[in-house]
């Protein structure tokens, strides 16, 4: 059993990535989905599908991964920030920049999980969750 699905899914989606998959499948949980919900707003995933299947307590998230016309990887890295043993929260003036605007924080605040660019639109601080780029 997995304590940080979060972790889990940003290591499988790195994992998938690296080795060049179309899609990649996983245990879902709300805050799974609405990451992955994000990464297909930011361009970063194709698209991604909820499947509920006979004989299992659980629901399975696909990703479709993204890749441009040669082949290259669109998402070059995923980084892990809060961790359920280190806890980490900015105000909103504080907000990371991931590469200067080129990836993005998500981040877990009042309003749901929101983007660092979005937080700053709303003037809302919270728990870094990860970076993308």
């Amino acid at each position: 059993m997995v304590n940080d699905t979060i972790a889990d899914m940003l290591t499988r989606i790195r994992n998938a990535n690296m080795s060049k998959q179309p899609e990649v499948s996983l245990p879902t949980s709300k805050t799974c989905e609405q990451i992955a919900s994000i990464l297909k707003r930011e361009g970063f995933i194709s698209d991604y599908k909820v499947t509920a299947e006979e004989k299992k307590s659980f629901k399975t998230l696909t990703i479709t991964l993204k890749y441009d016309s040669q082949g290259n990887r669109i998402i070059s890295n995923l980084k892990r920030i809060s961790k359920p043993g280190l806890r980490i929260t900015v105000p909103a003036d504080k907000l990371p920049r991931v590469l200067n605007g080129l990836g993005i924080a998500i981040i877990s605040t009042s309003h749901g999980l929101l983007t660092d660019k979005e937080a700053r639109k709303l003037n809302v601080g919270g728990e870094v969750i990860c970076y993308v780029w």
